[in-house]
């Protein structure tokens, strides 16, 4: 809420007109104060003021909003018009009127395209003056109005700056993806390619069957790629990652399945797990599963190759963790910001993958209502998941 207020604030602040709309204000009616406020059904904030009686406001100041008679301008979304308080029967004996000192007063609401009561256009004045009058009303209505237009028109403009940026960036990621997955699909395809030749020419044997293990060892590969592929669409191009949520689905055995499977692509590495699913969870479990092996990976890559590499998940209190820690170099806090941001590796020095693991990681995240988070020291690097038990 306050972001918003500021912003309206600012909004204001950029109206080049504004001084010159307060002046003429203030010139037609006789009157030394004059103010745009930002009026809510809790708030009253000074937008920008002119101020000769030393009312001490200033751009950003707030009022309490049941002090003043904007707050029922903003329930009416009438302008209220008062030549001389002290002989205005209905205003006489109003609080406002006699809280700040003053005995003439004109608000005008300012209301936006759609509807939206955005605030007013008040002037005031300790001494009565002749407010109600045709030039005077239509006056101030066509300031308002003109105050109206021109946050339009700043909202329109940052729409339009909006969609640009997401169609520059979004092209951007094009030609990134276009680039890599050209480099990174090219050499397991030229393997399948060479070993299916050699293969043709060679009769059955260790060397065949070495080939034959290459070959497949390729195809693995670009099964991963090609699912990154898919999910890198699914969720930053598309609607966002498919659930398929079971509170059963038997998470704890894909669990133990994703570390067994990991020891065998890692032949020689160590891996503690500590799973403590004292609570169902409702999720995609091989999403979960798929987030599990994409932070193993990770882990078993850029960690030290001689230390263990410990994945531990809970579920208790209706939140789910799940979380793996490496030692090694800690990560840099410039390549920490981009971690889970797609087509980013932390060591450009292995260019394998296409850099969207952690992106994937993030999504399924995401997907299921939780975050991730990283946390990397010189003693240890960890990747938590943090999610409720319940989608």
């Amino acid at each position: 809420m306050n972001d918003t207020i500021n912003s309206d604030v600012e909004a204001i602040g950029r109206i080049d007109a504004i001084p010159a709309i307060l002046d003429v204000a203030c010139r037609v009616t006789g009157l030394r104060f004059a103010a745009v406020a930002r009026v809510t059904e809790s708030r009253w904030i000074c937008c920008a003021v002119r101020d000769d009686i030393a009312l001490g406001l200033v751009p950003g100041g707030e009022l309490e909003i049941a002090t003043t008679i904007c707050d029922e301008i903003r329930a009416g979304g009438q302008a209220v018009i008062i030549d001389h308080v002290a002989e205005d029967v209905a205003w006489s004996g109003h609080h406002t009127p006699k809280l700040y000192g003053f005995q003439s007063y004109i608000s005008m609401p300012i209301i936006l395209r759609d509807g939206s009561f955005f605030g007013t256009l008040c002037a005031l004045d300790p001494e009565p003056a002749t407010l109600s009058t045709p030039d005077i009303i239509s006056t101030f209505k066509l300031f308002a109005e003109l105050i109206a237009l021109h946050l339009e028109s700043q909202s329109r403009l940052a729409l339009s700056e909006a969609a640009l940026l997401d169609a520059q960036e979004t092209a951007e990621l094009r030609e990134q993806f276009i680039a890599v997955l050209g480099h990174d699909l090219r050499n397991p395809v030229a393997a399948i390619e060479a070993g299916a030749a050699m293969l043709a020419k060679a009769p059955p044997d260790e060397k065949s069957a070495r080939i034959i293990a290459m070959v497949e060892d390729s195809c693995k590969r670009m099964t991963g790629l090609i699912g990154d592929v898919l999910d890198f669409a699914r969720g930053r191009l598309g609607s966002g990652l498919t659930l398929v949520r079971q509170i059963d689905g038997g998470l704890r055995a894909a669990l133990d399945q994703v570390v067994v499977e990991t020891r065998a692509a890692y032949p020689g590495r160590q891996i503690a797990r500590r799973f403590d699913l004292q609570e169902q969870v409702d999720c995609d479990t091989q999403r979960i599963a798929q987030l599990l092996a994409n932070l193993l990976t990770n882990a078993l890559t850029h960690g030290d190759k001689d230390s263990v590499v410990r994945a531990s998940a809970e579920s208790r209190g209706g939140i789910f963790t799940l979380s793996v820690v490496n030692h090694g170099q800690p990560i840099p806090s410039d390549k920490r910001a981009r971690l889970f941001q797609p087509f980013t590796r932390m060591d450009e020095g292995r260019p394998q993958g296409l850099g969207l693991g952690l992106y994937i990681v993030s999504a399924i995240a995401k997907a299921h209502g939780g975050t991730v988070d990283v946390t990397s020291t010189a003693a240890e690097t960890v990747f938590t998941l943090t999610m409720p038990n319940r989608g």
